[in-house]
């Protein structure tokens, strides 16, 4: 097994190393998880999964504007540049590239005094193929993400939108329902439609 945080980074904790073991579509061979902080190299691959994620949850119209991938990609290429305020880990199989990832990034918000700096993070992006599902590579991925937050960041207070699907997964870290309900409003100029995702 090996894990590495990307190039010149620190290792990530003992806790995320433990007993990962991958095998691949159509090998019965262990071989060796990768779980790696992701580079602006990887924002191809991030894209690649944001649209898988979006399929799943009915939300790629079939007449999108199929330049929202481009856009996404150079979303995400400009943002792993910021280390500092966001991050993205992946699973990476040996033949056929990144097969999982989440992303996260820290939001700032007023001061209170449960949270004196008024960052928050938002885990966003979680996302697996489906040949490689149930597996705990998800897990490995929100498991990194997480400890980063915790270890690199001021955020306290972690945020996401869950699915169904992911919604065992997400409780097992500690999530809850907040206290106050999240709701959403989408605005649109006069004369325009509502985005569809």
């Amino acid at each position: 097994m090996h894990i590495c945080a990307g190039a010149g980074a620190d290792p990530l904790p003992a806790v995320i190393q433990a007993g990962l073991i991958m095998r691949g579509m159509h090998n019965t061979q262990e071989q060796p998880l990768v779980v790696r902080r992701a580079s602006a190299a990887d924002a191809a691959a991030l894209t690649r999964l944001r649209e898988v994620m979006l399929a799943d949850m009915g939300m790629l119209a079939p007449g999108a504007d199929p330049r929202w991938r481009d856009r996404a990609e150079a979303w995400f290429a400009q943002r792993l540049d910021d280390t500092d305020e966001f991050a993205a880990f992946v699973v990476e199989h040996p033949d056929l590239g990144v097969i999982s990832g989440a992303a996260g990034v820290c939001d700032h918000h007023a001061p209170g005094p449960g949270n004196p700096s008024g960052v928050q993070g938002l885990v966003f992006n979680m996302s697996t193929v489906p040949e490689f599902r149930s597996r705990g590579y998800a897990r490995a991925c929100l498991d990194a993400l997480l400890a980063w937050f915790r270890d690199e960041t001021e955020a306290r207070v972690i945020n996401l939108n869950a699915t169904g699907d992911g919604t065992a997964l997400y409780r097992s870290f500690g999530f809850a329902e907040p206290r106050y309900p999240a709701l959403q409003l989408r605005l649109t100029r006069t004369g325009a439609v509502a985005p569809s995702a």
